[in-house]
């Protein structure tokens, strides 16, 4: 099934986001329906018939503009679809206000289900890793392969560049943050982000930088915007904190999908020393290390993540012709 062609029980609306929501030249955004929760799909129309689908999942604080760089790289290999979880992007909030990990989880789920597109290459990064890892572990058949870039699984020592960060879970403390940060302009922010995120913030174009500062506008300007890092920044905490088999180690270890892990070495809330942990972790796994990638390496090094996501594909039979057959054969 094609990313245009949706069952009619799923709710779908093409909808204009010109002045809001940035889209890239090729891309689209649709809003979804689903019973709880309504997500926004930025997606790219597939360069041919039969291509498998994928599914790209941002971090925390991101969107789906986060796999703009890479989804035209890999055109001629998948059908791209990149969610907004719920209360990031063009997403509204959860009606149940669950931001945990198990909660956003389940909302990707429920679209690969009522999209019947399963089963996907399924694409995270940093939070949206911890969530494609849980949805790996519960669902099996919904995962082909699974790409992990800095994914946000437990680290018993993090690096105190990350404290700030984690900070926000406790109650209190985004309220102090906004009027300690009152006066800050949307540069300033922005400015900030690409400094903990990139491994080189220079890497940044000045469009990129302009477009990127129109974003945090919008997005400081919607009433639940720091709710909804508050909240989710607390599941993410609260995640870390589980044991058995809800803990996130655990369920990486039941991973069933071949699994790419991508980490940077200048990452500065995602620990570099955790790659080789993660490599251990997932049975079927291949590690990229990238030593100047920072915390988001498909936005620094597209390229390089699709080269190597090229050669997952290779590795485990997905690269297929355009008459659809495999490419090997």
């Amino acid at each position: 099934m094609s990313s245009t062609e949706l069952p009619a029980a799923l709710a779908t609306t093409v909808t204009p986001r010109v002045g809001t929501v940035r889209v890239a030249e090729g891309e689209r955004l649709r809003s979804v329906g689903l019973p709880g929760i309504a997500l926004t799909v930025r997606s790219r129309p597939p360069a041919r018939e039969g291509l498998p689908p994928a599914l790209y999942v941002h971090g925390l604080g991101g969107s789906s503009q986060n796999w703009s760089a890479l989804m035209p790289l890999l055109d001629g290999l998948v059908d791209s679809e990149a969610l907004d979880l719920p209360g990031f992007g063009d997403s509204p909030p959860p009606d149940d206000g669950n931001y945990s990990v198990t909660g956003h989880a389940r909302a990707v789920i429920r679209y690969l289900d009522a999209a019947e597109r399963g089963p996907v290459h399924l694409f995270g990064n940093s939070l949206g890793g911890a969530v494609a890892t849980r949805v790996a572990a519960v669902r099996p058949d919904l995962v082909e392969t699974l790409t992990l870039i800095s994914p946000a699984l437990p680290e018993i020592r993090a690096q105190r560049s990350a404290w700030p960060t984690a900070l926000l879970s406790v109650p209190g403390v985004a309220r102090l943050f906004t009027r300690f940060t009152k006066d800050w302009s949307a540069e300033q922010r922005v400015s900030g982000v690409m400094a903990l995120c990139y491994g080189d913030p220079g890497m940044v174009t000045p469009e990129g930088f302009r477009h990127a500062v129109e974003e945090m506008e919008r997005r400081l300007a919607l009433p639940y915007f720091w709710d909804a890092m508050t909240r989710s920044t607390r599941g993410l905490v609260n995640a870390y904190t589980l044991g058995g088999q809800h803990g996130l180690w655990r369920q990486a270890e039941r991973v069933l999908a071949p699994t790419l892990l991508v980490y940077g070495g200048r990452d500065q809330l995602v620990a570099y020393r955790m790659a080789q942990r993660a490599a251990r972790a997932f049975r079927d796994s291949r590690l990229l290390s990238l030593p100047d990638a920072g915390h988001v390496a498909m936005m620094e090094y597209p390229e390089t993540v699709a080269s190597a996501f090229r050669e997952l594909l290779a590795e485990t039979g997905g690269l297929t012709s355009p008459a659809g057959t495999d490419a090997g054969s």
